[in-house]
């Protein structure tokens, strides 16, 4: 029986923690490792450790969380490390969405890539580096960080670079894509073998195969004919088309990070549906995220009573974490796609940038063969997006918000819709509002101050987006439990806020 510690950063997460131990704790060897909790929302971090203590109790096993708002305590001789925050929570986030607005950038979701990823990025890249700091002094000298926190890419490359701290990023794209390619040709996932390739949620599946029969050309089709897929994934469908290989990331995710498909406010619901906030809303995940901090804060007394997670096999979920960790203790050897430094993984993709590639683990560690070049379309794509979270992840270390503003510049919704002095006046404007979760940022802060109080400034719009949804109360909520409770479970990773 395995008996190292695994500690959860940002474990007021609702979904996304329980989850995860649930995951774990299913591994056989697993059941007598110490678990450790921290967040700095006390009340968040009171709720989830008492249902998940809950759940423990109920599957007959002695473990007693460590809970505590001190990071460093939780971190003290972790082998694990979960990272799962959200820095500034949801009113930083209110402003990733709102304030491009003003300026017709229309945003999905903004945590990725366009201006609200980027400016997450700044957020939670400086609180990163001092999780990293407390995990290098107190924490065990093995230890593996598992970021599961936004914007992907940009944390796992600050934590690498900069962090002095050995960080995978684990996304459930690659798995969530892979399910609806066997779906579009009526087969079961585990009956079709890919290989999937890029950056993460940029990520392509380059190989299909059935039995061994290549079917990645007779892909483009099978979507089309699809009866859901062919309504709901407009964008993939239209970036498989012209370039000949399906994207892991959802309809609204993708559509955000090129410059195509979210230009003009009047051609954006011919690429979206509205079924679902992941295929395209306007500030969808934002809503739904709002929407789940109310109604579990209102509803968290019937969430004990419900029954409590089973810690059985055949009941984990596809995150990556439980199975790295199992691999790594066990033996067992696990294939999946990781997030980490390319070294050459992907030929035509930049070295240093931080690549999504299938990677082997066992005792031995974890291992990434290399995968070659990507098709040159789909690298082409990569390498604009990368050159943003380079300038990104420069931006938030140094402070520099000149490296900011080219970020913003170089990104390619934000340079479709806006002209340079209008995100010139628009990184302004974000910088002020996220002031204090921008401690990097204080010079470059005072002097934006002063232009916005100064002037002379552009008009800017009061513009809503194309798809906005109003956040639905908790009483409307009410009327579908199961829906609303499904909703708060997957819609939180990353509650910590600072």
């Amino acid at each position: 029986m395995s008996t190292f510690k695994i500690t959860f950063i940002g474990a007021g997460s609702i979904g996304f923690t329980r989850g995860l131990l649930r995951d774990l704790l299913a591994v056989p060897e697993f059941q007598n490792i110490e678990v450790a909790f921290t967040d700095i929302n006390a009340h968040n971090l009171e709720m989830v450790t008492a249902l998940c203590q809950r759940d423990i109790h109920e599957n007959g096993l002695s473990i007693a969380i460590q809970s505590t708002t001190d990071r460093r305590e939780a971190l003290k001789d972790a082998k694990y490390v979960i990272c799962t925050i959200r820095v500034g929570g949801l009113e930083a986030f209110a402003t990733d969405v709102d304030i491009p607005l003003k300026y017709g950038v229309d945003q999905c979701v903004g945590d990725t890539l366009s201006a609200g990823g980027i400016m997450y990025g700044q957020r939670g890249i400086a609180e990163m580096m001092n999780i990293c700091r407390d995990i290098r002094e107190v924490a065990a000298e093995d230890v593996l960080l598992l970021n599961y926190a936004n914007p992907m890419a940009m944390m796992t490359w600050a934590c690498n670079k900069y962090g002095g701290v050995r960080t995978v990023g684990l996304c459930h794209g690659v798995q969530g894509g892979h399910w609806q390619i066997a779906e579009a040709f009526g087969l079961k996932q585990e009956e079709v073998d890919i290989i999937c390739a890029g950056i993460n949620h940029q990520t392509w599946y380059i190989q299909i195969k059935h039995n061994g029969e290549d079917l990645t050309g007779k892909l483009l089709e099978a979507f089309e004919k699809h009866p859901d897929f062919s309504r709901t994934e407009k964008v993939r469908i239209d970036m498989l088309r012209r370039f000949g290989y399906y994207s892991t990331e959802s309809n609204g995710h993708l559509s955000e990070y090129v410059p195509w498909y979210r230009k003009r406010p009047e051609e954006i619901n011919d690429w979206i549906d509205l079924s679902s906030w992941i295929n395209g809303e306007t500030g969808g995940y934002l809503r739904v995220c709002t929407e789940g901090r109310n109604w579990f804060e209102t509803d968290f007394p019937n969430w004990m009573k419900d029954p409590a997670n089973e810690f059985k096999s055949e009941l984990r979920s596809h995150e990556h974490g439980s199975y790295i960790i199992e691999g790594l203790e066990t033996g067992r050897v696990y294939r999946g796609h990781f997030n980490a430094e390319n070294k050459g993984v992907i030929a035509n993709l930049p070295a240093d940038a931080i690549i999504e590639a299938p990677g082997y683990v066992d005792r031995n560690g974890i291992s990434m063969p290399t995968v070659g070049d990507l098709p040159l379309g789909a690298a082409a794509v990569c390498n604009v997006s990368i050159s943003v979270q380079r300038l990104a992840v420069e931006a938030a270390i140094h402070g520099d918000d000149k490296l900011l503003r080219q970020a913003f510049m170089m990104d390619p919704l934000v340079g479709a819709v806006c002209n340079p002095n209008e995100i010139w006046q628009m990184v302004d404007e974000m910088l002020v509002a996220q002031e204090q979760w921008l401690p990097q940022y204080s010079d470059a802060i005072a002097a934006a101050k002063k232009r916005l109080t100064e002037g002379p400034l552009l008009p800017t719009r009061d513009y809503q987006g194309a798809a906005r949804l109003k956040v639905k109360s908790v009483e409307e909520m009410q009327q579908d439990r199961e829906a609303a409770n499904k909703n708060a479970g997957e819609s939180d990773k990353g509650k910590e806020r600072v």
